[in-house]
Parts: structure tokens; sequence; C-alpha cells
């Protein structure tokens, strides 16, 4: 039989330093929670009645900051599914073999290690604290514990990275021979040090035609290598696609663990829960030891919200948008895709239409023009909603 895809997203908010240029919910100074929180992410398992689970993602954070006893406790608190995808978000320098055999003991099958770049200078204006040559132990720990799913999280246009800098992260990477790869263009966001030094002058924020040029040359050296891409930001060899990633493409369900975790249920005449838990650990753990829902926030979507979002989502992927599962009167929607074939941006192969490369590199142009035509015909446009947590 089978089974609807359903994910379980586990958020472990604790680093040992912050990067520059991260907003995620995450903390250097709440070591001393871990153990309060993880019996609090295993009691609100316990409480959810969830179905089992297909997928299931620690992500954060560092999640690899948990001992493997701990991590342990919280995945086998989790019913799971024949064959479930297990992955754990890793940095490079928070590993050894005995952890991640230990890990793969308890049920992990996939890791995916937070790389950013192989040049020492990259690496240092974006706040890592690793060396490249950590990354090179962790990936050979992985192979030695058996992993045959690895992931190696990139972002390019970090301070002082040139196209060559990037071209030696591509080669480096790709000779530890992952199964997947996430490149993602740096991103300033306010509050963040890295905001704060680009909004004062002292560090220049990232031009965006050789942030183009990185991309293209990503695509290009990935697709070589046989790893096809998938999702905007993301190759992976045939068979090898995080599956939980895709379900959240896909406007799957799951649930979220933990503070700040999001969660996204589907309900009856096609609408759907849109669900976030409160954000601090303390907050958290506070509120499971005291039998109260730890959900911060939560909002429906009424069907034209959740078609609007869909094409959005599905925009974003190899498969594209599928015409039929719109529905509603597309005559817009149809002429605004032959505008955008003209242009190079969408290429159709007949109810489907996808982003070409050029059409990647302006994804948002084109989603913003398709929604438009889509509002046009008299479905509205997805609310500004918190995006869910763990996409990689």
């Amino acid at each position: 039989m089978n089974r609807r895809p359903f994910g379980v997203y586990v958020h472990v908010p604790f680093c040992a330093a912050r990067c520059d240029y991260c907003d995620f919910a995450t903390w250097t100074d709440r070591s001393h929670l871990v153990g309060e929180y993880v019996d609090a992410c295993v009691r609100d398992v316990d409480r959810r009645e969830l179905p089992p689970a297909t997928s299931v993602f620690f992500g954060g954070g560092t999640p690899s900051l948990l001992d493997a006893a701990q991590l342990a406790r919280i995945l086998s608190a989790i019913t799971r599914a024949a064959g479930a995808e297990v992955t754990v978000e890793c940095n490079p320098d928070s590993v050894d073999r005995a952890l991640l055999e230990a890990y793969a003991a308890a049920g992990v099958n996939r890791l995916s290690f937070g790389v950013q770049s192989m040049r020492p200078h990259v690496l240092s204006a974006l706040g890592r604290t690793h060396d490249p040559g950590a990354v090179t132990r962790a990936a050979e720990w992985a192979r030695a514990a058996g992993f045959t799913r690895v992931n190696l999280d990139l972002i390019y246009g970090g301070d002082g990275e040139s196209l060559a800098d990037w071209d030696d992260t591509l080669d480096a990477a790709l000779a530890l021979e992952p199964t997947h790869v996430s490149a993602y263009a740096l991103t300033v966001e306010p509050g963040t040090p890295l905001g704060r030094a680009v909004a004062d002058g002292r560090r220049a924020a990232p031009d965006d035609d050789l942030q183009a040029a990185k991309y293209e040359r990503a695509d290009e050296r990935l697709g070589a290598a046989g790893l096809r891409w998938y999702e905007i930001s993301n190759w992976a060899r045939p068979g090898d696609e995080c599956r939980h990633n895709l379900l959240y493409w896909a406007q799957g369900e799951y649930a979220g663990i933990g503070c700040a975790a999001h969660g996204h249920t589907v309900g009856s005449a096609g609408t759907a829960r849109r669900w976030w838990n409160v954000r601090t650990p303390e907050r958290y753990i506070a509120a499971v030891a005291a039998g109260e829902d730890p959900v911060a926030g939560e909002e429906t979507l009424l069907p034209a919200e959740r078609t609007a979002e869909l094409l959005g989502l599905a925009l974003r992927t190899r498969d594209g948008i599928k015409l039929r599962r719109l529905g509603a009167d597309l005559l817009g929607v149809d002429q605004c895709l032959d505008e955008l074939t003209a242009a190079g941006l969408v290429v159709r192969r007949g109810d489907a239409a996808s982003l070409t490369r050029r059409g990647r590199l302006l994804a948002s142009e084109v989603s913003a023009r398709l929604l438009a035509a889509l509002d046009a015909a008299g479905e509205p446009s997805p609310p500004s909603a918190p995006a869910a947590a763990g996409t990689r």
C-alpha cells in the first residue's frame, strides 16, 4: 500500500557560534538547556499522535551538537514508515566518526553538511568556524560509517569570493562525491552582523551579476558531474533528491517539533492549516512541561490561496507547474506563459511549464508575473506566511 507522505521537522536551536549572515532561530548561549529541550521534544512528539513519517529532518541551528543518545531519543519517539528518510544537518567541525556511526545505528540515513565554501578566506568572511580539511574528514567519516546519501550545503557570494574561488569550491565539493548539493546565493538579512555591516558601508553587498555567473557555473558543473537540478537551489543524483524537501514543495503535510518549527496540515474542501511554535527554547520547554500547546500562531489557507501558493512552489521545481492542477479560469495564465516562453524564461511541455536556466535566475520576476495573471483570473496571491523551516 502506498502511504501518503508525511514529514516531521525537528528544530535544534543550539550553535557553538553564530554565522554573520544567519537570521534563523538559533542561540550560542543556551547549551545548558539541551537536556531539557530534548525531553520537551520527546514529550511533544508523544502528545501529538502523529502518523508514520516518511521523512524526518533534524535542522537548526546545529543538530550535530546533540550527542548520539539525545538525537536517538527524539528519533525513536517518532513513528516512521518503512524506508523513511532521516536527515541530520551537521557542521563539519562538530562531528567525528564515532558520532556518525552512532547516528547511523540510530536510524539516520542521510547527512547534510554545512560546507558553504572550500576557500579559507571566504569561510572566514562568512563567520564559519571550520576549515576545508574538516569538510574532507567529515565526508570520509560519513562514508566509513556507511552513509550513501550525503548533501553538501554551499553558499556563493561571500565577501571576497571571486569566480575562481567558487570554481575551487565546486571542484573540492565534487571531489568528495556527494549525492546531493544545495547551493544558495548569499542574502543580506537585516539585523544580522552582515546586514549591519552592509547597511553602514563596512562591507559590500553581493554583486548580482557575479551571483548569476556563479549560479550558472554551479548548474553547468554539477550537471556535468551527474547531479541534475530538481529545485532552483538543489541538485542530486537521480533517486537521491531530498524527499523531505520535495514534501514542502508539493504542499504536503508535516509537523514541526521544537521551538520556531512550522507545520502544515491539509483540511477539508481544499483548505490547509499552517502553524508555528513559540520562538525561544525556554518558552518551548515551559509550554510542553506545563502540558500546553507550544503553537504560537496559525493561519487557514483557503483553496484560492493554496492554488496561488502551489504555483509559486511548483515553479521552483524541475517538474514545474501543471495547469490542470491550478484550476480556475487560466486563459490569462496561459497567455502569460506564452510570453514568458517567448522571452526564454519558461519552457512548455504539454500541460506543464518549467523554468529555463535563465528563468531560474529571474524566478521571482517570473513568479510575480504569473501570480498577477492568476489574480486577474480571480485567484488571490498567497498570504505572507513564515516559510517552512529546514528546506535543505
